[in-house]
């Protein structure tokens, strides 16, 4: 997702679980200070080392902690990291993690370190800030002594800076933060060992030096009153993963020794320039490692990327290395001669392809080994779809990857150019890792970031966390259906009560809008739909109403109105429909276009678009008679074209169009419109791609939902009532033969497996234990009991397991 001005912005790890019981989030008041350097600049690009020698008797059966930071850092026992942190919030809402530290000690003396950062005006947009800071919390008697600021000392790190994105040739909307180096004779590489102490390290200092009370800087959990910034929530998430992955092999190079590298150990003779090009064969996320010996003088530059370039600067085959180079973020490594220096950046990486240019000094450098730990939300696979069809196969990989690689410690747009938690995506994103994991620990992170970012006057922001803010007032009505998806979904609704009163704010803002003949005239801000491939969507007439805006606002007004109905007030949701049926009465009659049977983009009938076909269709303006009709004309459009002048949608709106064929009857025509997703396979994508063409992002989120498709169109495991109380199963297989599927259900596990023979179809389904649903085939629907249903046998029967 990008802005619509764009403005180009230079710019976990392992650890214990902790057992049943044990705190991991305190409810008592903290005695805990923040903790930053004496002198150092408070908000301008900053490393800093924390450190702190804690001496035991003996070793704790636990040593829990509470750690935060502004922005980030890495914490140490004794050489060893624990964690990273703190995930991503706003001020009135800052996390801290927790940490069991008892593995990593020892009875007698152990260091606790930390390396924190702050990259300023550099840091990722993604980023809140106020000032440089460090801060843990022991969670009791045991822990208290090694609570900051008591016996914490600081260095400032003067070897490791961030490196400004400079365009370099390369021109793109980056929102991510900046790259960094390392100069290894600047580096103190002994910052983190017990047996030494330089001189660089001084008394850790409150960093609340505006203030004039000295109890300004101790911690202050939300709720309370202190005299800093931050009101410290605790992360509800589990620790992001932090496991060893395959950092490439070399695929090109101009120094033929190196061509095992890194299965095996190059020296580079001095005086060299050499390129080394590395291939994943996918893209990952992860901490790259580099290791070298010698080398003083020498440069070592990475530069990572999704995709090579050719002389034009354009992709092509994702596997295509010829006479193609790599660029985008980079980082630099200056080695100082000294023997096993590793370079590991301290936020991850995006690659696919990694390019290690180097120059050496006069002295040789040894690349001794390459690694990398892979990082991302600890999504665990739970779903299953097999059809015996090798494109669905390779679809639903590449895109369970793509969901993957875009979730951290948010949702995030796109893992290399933006990091950004975006409505448009995070709404289909949060779908997936309900349908595919069952866990929906980062969505409900989500849905509360969104309501948090609400401004006075009712919206909420379109991305959050966010420095920037960013306004676009249709994400704010697809918030409100990304409610209604987990409602629908998951068993607990306390989420959705605690967002409806900002449901209400959201609608208010958007009725001020509404025109006499129901329709919506022109927003403030940007009313992003979609990405086209000509003009504009939304399009407006000469009084400036539009017709796709509205139907997203009629799609809310639906799915507040429900949710009214049910868990807030009734008298409300009766308003909301009746300005539902309002609003559907107004789009029919100055929309519809009775000559063209299409509905148009705005009054003025000059334009047309699938998007807004396919929300008249979902929303029911179009009758249901028409719908079919609607849909037909719309359905073979390829992405980035506008045939007959009608816009097409880009691989993100289809989603909504794969909604409005199961609303129209039409689900069977699904497998059909993954053409443009089996037209990527030729090129060696792996991972979807932001927009049809020459796209800026090759890993898009929003681009991934034919996963969540496959599961609930063409398996056809739907929810049938509020927190998937039951469940509604009808396939939809085109001409598929077979297909078996799983589907995680917060019960238990939903199992099918269907065969055809001729227009019959025989198979089973598993309903988990107190779960009952409806069968759906050629018109009929039989009920389904909990445990095995055989189908094509009559009648349906459950037996419980």
């Amino acid at each position: 997702m990008r802005r619509k001005l764009f403005v180009v912005l230079f710019l976990s790890a392992t650890a214990s679980m902790l057992p049943a019981g044990v705190g991991v989030a305190a409810d008592r008041q903290w005695n805990a200070a923040w903790i930053t350097h004496p002198t150092a600049p408070l908000r301008e690009p900053r490393v800093l080392h924390f450190r702190k020698s804690l001496q035991l008797a003996a070793t704790p059966d636990h040593y829990v902690v509470h750690v935060s930071a502004d922005n980030r850092f890495i914490l140490y026992v004794n050489g060893h990291r624990v964690g990273d942190g703190p995930a991503r919030g706003d001020l009135a809402h800052w996390r801290y993690e927790t940490f069991d530290l008892a593995p990593y000690l020892t009875p007698g003396a152990n260091l606790l370190a930390a390396t924190v950062w702050n990259f300023g005006i550099y840091a990722p947009v993604a980023q809140i800030t106020d000032r440089t800071a460090f801060l843990l919390q022991g969670d009791g008697p045991v822990e208290a002594s090694a609570s900051t600021p008591k016996g914490w000392m600081v260095e400032i790190e003067a070897g490791q800076v961030p490196v400004p994105r400079q365009p370099e040739g390369f021109s793109a909307y980056m929102a991510n933060g900046p790259g960094e180096e390392l100069d290894a004779a600047k580096y103190d590489w002994h910052w983190n060992d017990s047996e030494v102490s330089g001189s660089a390290w001084v008394r850790a200092a409150s960093p609340m030096r505006e203030n004039i009370y000295p109890e300004a800087a101790r911690a202050g959990l939300a709720g309370e009153t202190v005299d800093n910034y931050w009101q410290l929530v605790p992360d509800e998430l589990p620790h992001m993963e932090y496991t060893p992955t395959d950092p490439g092999k070399t695929v090109r190079s101009d120094e033929p020794a190196a061509g095992e590298f890194p299965a095996d150990p190059v020296t580079i003779p001095g005086n060299r320039h050499v390129h080394l090009l590395l291939d994943r064969k996918t893209l990952t996320t992860a901490y790259p490692q580099l290791t070298v010996s010698g080398g003083k003088g020498a440069n070592i530059r990475f530069t990572y990327a999704e995709a090579l370039y050719d002389e034009k600067q354009h992709k092509g085959d994702r596997d295509e290395v010829a006479n193609r180079q790599a660029l985008g973020v980079h980082d630099r490594f200056l080695p100082d001669g000294g023997e096993h220096r590793t370079f590991e950046p301290l936020w991850w990486r995006a690659w696919r392809y990694l390019d290690l240019d180097i120059q050496t000094g006069d002295q040789p450098l040894t690349l001794e080994s390459l690694k990398a730990e892979f990082t991302a939300y600890p999504f665990e696979q739970r779903a299953s779809f097999d059809a015996k069809d090798p494109d669905l196969a390779r679809i639903w990989d590449i895109s369970w990857r793509t969901a993957r690689l875009d979730a951290h410690e948010t949702y995030m747009d796109t893992p290399y150019y933006e990091q950004l938690q975006y409505i448009g995506d995070t709404r289909i994103q949060a779908l997936i890792s309900y349908t595919l994991t069952g866990d929906d620990r980062l969505a409900r992170q989500a849905l509360a970031a969104f309501d948090e970012s609400r401004i006075p006057a009712g919206l909420t922001q379109s991305r959050y966390p966010t420095s920037q803010p960013q306004i676009i007032p249709t994400f704010s009505l697809l918030w409100i259906g990304m409610l209604h998806d987990y409602w629908m979904y998951r068993p607990d609704p306390s989420p959705v009560k605690e967002a409806l009163p900002g449901t209400r704010t959201v609608l208010d803002w958007f009725s001020r809008y509404e025109q006499p003949d129901g329709l919506l005239r022109k927003l403030p801000w940007w009313s992003f739909v979609d990405w086209v491939s000509s003009g504009e969507l939304p399009s407006y007439d000469a009084n400036d109403e539009s017709c796709t805006t509205t139907l997203q606002y009629l799609g809310a007004l639906l799915d507040a109105a429900e949710m009214e109905q049910t868990l807030g007030d009734p008298d409300l949701a009766k308003h909301e429909f009746d300005r539902a049926k309002r609003v559907r009465t107004g789009i029919y009659d100055r929309c519809w276009d009775a000559h063209r049977k299409l509905l148009a983009d705005s009054p003025a009938h000059t334009t047309f678009s699938q998007q807004s076909n396919a929300l008249a269709v979902l929303y029911d303006v179009v009758p249901r008679n028409e719908q079919q009709g609607v849909l037909n004309q719309i359905i073979r459009l390829e992405p980035g074209t506008a045939p007959g002048g009608i816009l097409s949608s880009s691989y993100y709106f289809r989603f909504y169009l794969a909604r409005a064929l199961d609303r129209a009857g039409m689900a069977d025509e699904y497998p059909a419109t993954l053409k443009p997703w089996r037209d990527l396979l030729p090129l060696h994508f792996s991972t979807w791609p932001e927009t049809p063409g020459d796209t800026r992002s090759d890993s898009h989120a929003w681009t991934a939902h034919p996963a969540y498709d496959l599961l609930t169109l063409v398996a056809g495991i739907q929810p049938a009532a509020p927190g998937f109380a039951s469940v509604r199963i009808a396939p939809h297989l085109a001409d598929l033969q077979t297909l078996s599927a799983e589907f995680p259900h917060p019960r238990g596990t939903i199992s099918v497996h269907f065969e055809r023979h001729g227009g019959d179809l025989e198979g089973t389904v598993t309903l988990p234990p107190n779960l009952i649903g409806s069968f759906v085939w050629s018109g009929k629907e039989h009920a389904l009991l909990p445990g095995l249903n055989r189908i094509g046998e009559q009648p349906v029967s459950g037996t419980t397991q």
